[in-house]
Parts: C-alpha cells; structure tokens; sequence
C-alpha cells in the first residue's frame, strides 16, 4: 500500500469515526436527551503544533518490569472542524526502528466528553476502542476498558499541559479495575512550532 492510500485510508476511518460520534452525540442511551455538559472544542488548544517528543516507555507491562526504553520523536497536532476535531501524526525512533501513528480526537459537545483514538502505521486499518474522558482543572483523562496479552485491562491515559510550550502524556495499565494502577509510557513535549 502506498503512503497517499494509506493516509487515505486513515482519513476515510476518521470520517467514520466522526460520523459514529455524530450519531450518537445529541442523545444518551434509550434516545433520551442529554443535558450539555461542561467541556469545550478548546480543550486541546495547548496542543496545537509542532512538538519534539522525549518518550520513556516500560519495557515490560505488568510483571514488575522496572527497565525503562526512551527515544526521541515529533508530532505534528493540527484542528479540524471548528476545534471539535484535532488530530496528530507521530513519528518515533526507537532503537528498533522508526514508527509512525495517528491520534485522533472528537468533542462530543452533549455530554462534554472527548473521544481518543490511536492508529499505528503498522496497522493503519484497525479504529480500535477510544478512550473516553475529559479535562477538569486543565488536565486530561481518558479511560477505556481493553485487553492486554490475552487479559482484560483498564487504560488511563492523562494530558497535562505544563507550561507554555511544554505538555505531557502518560499511560498507565489496571488489571484490577482500577483499584492499581502502573504507568507504562510518559511523553513529555516541548513546543517547536
């Protein structure tokens, strides 16, 4: 597959995605309306640009693994639709070799929340579950339920913006509903344009 019709092909996903949250977006479950919650399009302003990236991630998740790989990388974080829409491509260089991902993200203005996606150029066609989740006191967090080597997990993931032109991700893994959490990748951003 070559690059424009991969990227075709994660815009296409992405228009599917929008049109799922669309659907869904004015009503809750059994049709009923859903009061607007608090929440703005705005949410993700301090993500906006260009960003070198120092990620730090665990080398094995949830075996008590205390070895740590980091590598450098970039993202490029742009919005679309009036703010309700914002998306980023990813390029990291791990000593493995170079990776390239999409984080998508949608506001749902009925309930206040943001939906996340992540897709990874090594399979550019899996939309995979969202995290859920929304920003109180200027930080982020997002939650979905998943499965990790054959185990159901929770995932949290939390965006902090940290100063002007410095912001943070994190991730962190619960095999038991929440009650434990261990973080496992943190990117730490530093605005270059």
């Amino acid at each position: 597959m070559t690059l424009d019709r991969s990227r075709r092909r994660l815009v296409q996903l992405s228009i599917a995605a929008l049109s799922t949250l669309a659907a869904g977006a004015a009503v809750g479950a059994g049709g009923v309306p859903v009061a607007r919650a608090t929440g703005s399009v705005r949410d993700f302003d301090f993500f906006l640009g260009r960003w070198n990236v120092r990620h730090r991630r665990l080398g094995r998740r949830l075996v008590r693994d205390d070895t740590w790989e980091t590598f450098d990388g970039t993202t490029t974080c742009q919005s679309l639709l009036d703010g309700a829409v914002n998306l980023n491509e990813s390029i990291a260089h791990r000593a493995s070799g170079t990776t390239r991902g999409m984080g998508l993200r949608a506001f749902d203005a009925a309930t206040g929340t943001w939906r996340d996606w992540y897709f990874s150029a090594a399979d550019p066609t899996s939309l995979g579950v969202p995290s859920v989740g929304r920003f109180a006191h200027g930080v982020g967090t997002f939650l979905s339920d998943e499965t990790y080597e054959g185990r159901p997990v929770k995932v949290r993931g939390i965006f902090t913006p940290i100063a002007p032109g410095e912001a943070q991700w994190e991730q962190a893994f619960s095999p038991d509903g929440g009650a434990s959490w261990e973080t496992n990748w943190v990117m730490r951003y530093s605005r270059v344009g």
